[in-house]
């Protein structure tokens, strides 16, 4: 009877082990398949979180100009030689300025929208050259050079659409759009230089220049297109980028009701003419994106 009872009990904690053991395997495998689950889960959630991004950040840069003539105009009526001859000559994207832009950019699927304020100096040069000569007396004469030099501050406003044309780290880019140009200050720096052949011999000589308020002679608003190319570089959540844009102006930058309204100005036979201002802009940057999937993973990509 004793060896019954003790075979029962030996019987019934093999089947109770058994089962437990069993039991775990089980639970290990469901385990397993939650990670499982929540893992892939979570992958796609990180892919469609970078289809989309919020990026905001500054750069900065040089910019060269051009001003392209529309109207001639001047101060000075010549009337023994051509009118034409009184025409300004223009230095083509030679002269340097600078710009800051803070930049916003959403990002869609390689395709980015983007509002950059930026202000913005820029700088061209014009010249004139007049002669004088006595009709009476053989060289009696006197020439004058006249460099005329504007420095121009707008806070440019562009609204740009951008295609990524790569989704790798180093992200090759082209940009288009329009943008308009809201007058800060302005000023003008006129040198005066000529030769004086009137006194019996050559004589040169460099005046002292004439530096004046300009804002009144040009518009308080011009607009344009812009279009450019470039490139960001993926580091960790950080994106660098290196851009070259051209701005093309479409309108007047000139306030013609007020070509003739400095003094100081008009007595060195200055008139500005009507034009539209051109500029490569050069710049570089660094943006942040706003949206981050956490401290463990690079919110830019996961290449």
């Amino acid at each position: 009877m004793k060896g019954l009872l003790l075979i029962a009990l030996v019987s019934f904690s093999l089947t109770a082990a058994f089962g437990q053991s069993g039991g775990n395997r089980n639970g290990n495998k469901k385990k397993k398949n939650v990670s499982y689950m929540t893992k892939d889960r979570m992958q796609r959630e990180e892919n469609k979180f970078l289809e989309k991004q919020w990026w905001l950040g500054l750069k900065g840069g040089t910019n060269l100009t051009k001003a392209i003539v529309t109207t001639h105009f001047s101060g000075v009526s010549p009337t023994n030689y051509p009118v034409r001859e009184a025409f300004k000559e223009y230095e083509d994207f030679k002269s340097y300025g600078s710009q800051v832009t803070l930049e916003g950019t959403f990002y869609f699927r390689q395709l980015s929208l983007s509002l950059q304020p930026t202000y913005s100096r820029s700088k061209f040069v014009y010249a004139n050259h007049y002669a004088w000569s006595d009709p009476e007396i053989a060289g009696n004469s006197l020439e004058l050079h006249y460099s005329q030099a504007q420095k121009t501050e707008h806070l440019v406003i562009p609204l740009l659409v951008r295609y990524d044309i790569t989704a790798t780290r180093l992200r090759p880019f082209i940009q288009a759009g329009a943008f308009a140009a809201l007058l800060i200050n302005a000023g003008k720096e006129v040198t005066i230089s000529g030769t004086d052949y009137a006194s019996g011999g050559e004589h040169e000589f460099t005046g002292d220049p004439i530096i004046v308020g300009a804002s009144d002679l040009f518009a308080p608003v011009y607009y344009g297109l812009m279009g450019g190319v470039g490139a960001h570089y993926h580091q960790g959540n950080v994106r660098l980028s290196l851009d070259i844009a051209y701005r093309y102006g479409l309108t007047n930058i000139v306030s013609p009701s007020n070509r003739y309204g400095n003094d100081r100005l008009a007595g060195v036979g200055d008139a500005m003419d009507d034009m539209t201002m051109d500029n490569i802009v050069i710049s570089v940057g660094c943006v942040f994106p706003l949206r981050f999937l956490g401290n463990a993973y690079k919110a830019v990509d996961n290449k």
